[in-house]
């Protein structure tokens, strides 16, 4: 069995402009949510083996919080620049080659992207993957090589405006 979690970034600031994309940091809410969701997968008993990021300011940020959250050594996560504004295949690529000896990872990443392979990898319809979301897929598959092949399961979904409307 592996499991996917697909984490989107953080709510990041517009504030300064003609700052590069990837230079965004989180504003105001993004850093109330991120520990929010993070203590919300301690809660939920979410361990992942791998926590990869985007190198994009906002998508790390996010990373590290949760990181602490979960107790998983923030100097472990691993900075993947495929991952920024990722489509699927890029998506595929980076699972297809992840050690077979990992049975989950959590990947911090970009929309639309997140979306897109979210609805792929699970069969789901979701239009939107809103910041600070997650989503977790489970595979009934013992190679992560396999993932293409496979239809995942999507066990959660959970976003902060569920709990902060």
């Amino acid at each position: 069995m592996k499991t996917i979690y697909l984490v989107r970034h953080a709510k990041s600031s517009w504030k300064e402009m003609g700052m590069k994309d990837e230079e965004r940091p989180l504003n105001h809410r993004g850093k109330h949510d991120a520990p929010f969701m993070g203590k919300l997968l301690k809660k939920m008993k979410v361990s992942p083996d791998l926590i990869v990021s985007s190198p994009a300011v906002r998508a790390l940020t996010t990373a590290k919080i949760f990181a602490e959250e979960l107790d998983y050594p923030g100097k472990e996560i691993q900075v993947e620049r495929s991952v920024y504004l990722a489509d699927e295949s890029e998506l595929y690529s980076l699972i297809e080659e992840l050690d077979d000896e990992l049975e989950s990872v959590m990947i911090f990443g970009h929309n639309p992207g997140h979306t897109y392979f979210l609805n792929k990898i699970s069969g789901e319809t979701i239009d939107n993957m809103p910041t600070c979301s997650i989503a977790g897929v489970e595979f009934d598959i013992d190679k992560w090589d396999m993932i293409k092949k496979a239809k995942g399961q999507l066990k959660f979904f959970e976003y902060p405006k569920k709990y902060f409307k």
